[in-house]
């Protein structure tokens, strides 16, 4: 083997074994001295000269295993496309260009697609192996569809009873297993009247939406009663306006300091998959009430940090924007201006007297925008109606 050959080769193994395999893909099989991967996939592979070594669970514990081979002729196995939804990546990042090369089979998507005569362009794809159900709850509405891939037969009858919970029990769920191998069976049930106990694995699952549960708007700043809190959360209107300032874009990464329900950090995540939040929160009830809006909210990779700001902001770097709405303080705004970073977009709300005098002079100092924020909602007044009006919201955003 040639230093400059790549050790690495990764395969795309379908449900029809080393017959769905390219002649590349052969080929690494019979030169490797290693084979790697479940034991399913394992399985589905002739006799080869090659050691054969189970990748243990979690899968993270046989990267290093993994690393440690470096240089010897290495075959790891994974389902379909290696890189949708599947081991590809995670293994990729931890080598240099030339290291490796793969060969990918027909994913479960495709074949899916193919067997239900769903354009992939036109719906929703999900692996939810071992990530939560949450995750399809922005995408829950009448007349969606959608492709998930679940850890094993249990997980659909959880995706059932998850669906029917959030009002769309009326879904078709077409249950696909062992797709492409001579195992495969494609089954059609409602949500509602899900009740097999022999769901087979490896399986996927197509959902036809149907149902009058709650769809969550794409717009930002959703109604409050998404979350659970105790009071300290940012208003829906404030929270749109908040947002906007915010500008969440694809790849940045938002603090939320005083994150009280969590609501601007979740809604920063639901505005593109690609984004990162990180929400600071001292109170331990709030902080795991944040944790829990962002699981059943479809959220889950926000990171809670319990603390209290500035103290837990010492030595990390600024992100792209700044969210201060609870704790604000000369203190605090001391500490985020000071921290090392490049541009970061920072917003500060205030209803005190005090906060809001503390953003006038910050704003007399840095510049932004200053904004003075009035509302009022209609309400029983006597045997008529008046205007109630909430506390005014005083929103400075700067770019530092």
């Amino acid at each position: 083997m040639a230093a400059e050959d790549p050790w690495l080769t990764i395969i795309g193994i379908g449900e029809d074994g080393a017959a769905g395999l390219s002649s590349a893909a052969r080929a690494a099989l019979e030169q490797a001295r290693i084979v790697t991967g479940a034991p399913r996939q394992l399985a589905l592979l002739p006799p080869l000269r090659a050691e054969r070594l189970t990748w243990p669970v979690p899968f993270e514990h046989g990267i290093a295993p993994l690393l440690a081979r470096r240089g010897e002729p290495v075959v790891l196995l994974a389902s379909g496309d290696p890189f949708w939804f599947g081991a590809g990546a995670s293994i990729a990042r931890h080598l240099k260009p030339g290291e490796w090369t793969a060969h990918p089979a027909p994913s479960t998507f495709s074949i899916a697609a193919a067997r239900l005569g769903w354009a992939l362009q036109d719906i929703t794809c999900h692996g939810l192996h071992a990530a939560p159900l949450g995750r399809l709850r922005r995408d829950l509405a009448p007349g969606g569809r959608t492709i998930l891939l679940l850890r094993d037969g249990a997980a659909v009858g959880e995706l059932a009873a998850y669906l029917v919970d959030a009002g769309f029990g009326e879904s078709t769920l077409h249950v696909m297993e062992a797709l492409g191998g001579p195992r495969e069976r494609v089954r059609a049930v409602r949500a509602d009247g899900f009740a097999w106990d022999d769901v087979g694995h490896p399986v996927a699952v197509g959902i036809v939406m149907e149902g009058d549960g709650d769809v969550i708007p794409r717009a930002s700043g959703i109604d409050d009663s998404w979350f659970e809190h105790d009071g300290q959360i940012t208003k829906q209107p404030a929270r749109a306006l908040t947002l906007s300032a915010l500008a969440p874009r694809p790849g940045e990464t938002l603090w939320d300091i005083g994150a009280g329900s969590g609501s601007v950090g979740i809604e920063w995540l639901l505005s593109h998959a690609a984004t990162h939040a990180v929400a600071f929160e001292a109170d331990p009830v709030r902080a795991a009430r944040v944790r829990a809006n962002a699981v059943r909210l479809g959220a889950d990779r926000l990171s809670v940090v319990e603390g209290r700001a500035p103290a837990i902001l010492v030595g990390r770097e600024r992100p792209n924007a700044i969210f201060i709405g609870g704790g604000l303080s000369e203190a605090l705004l001391e500490a985020v201006v000071g921290l090392p970073g490049g541009e970061t977009r920072l917003v500060a709300n205030a209803v005190t007297l005090e906060s809001e005098a503390l953003l006038a002079q910050w704003h007399g100092r840095l510049g932004g925008e200053l904004l003075r924020i009035e509302m009022a909602s209609a309400a029983p007044l006597g045997a008529r109606r008046g205007w109630k009006a909430a506390y005014p919201l005083v929103q400075w955003s700067v770019t530092l």
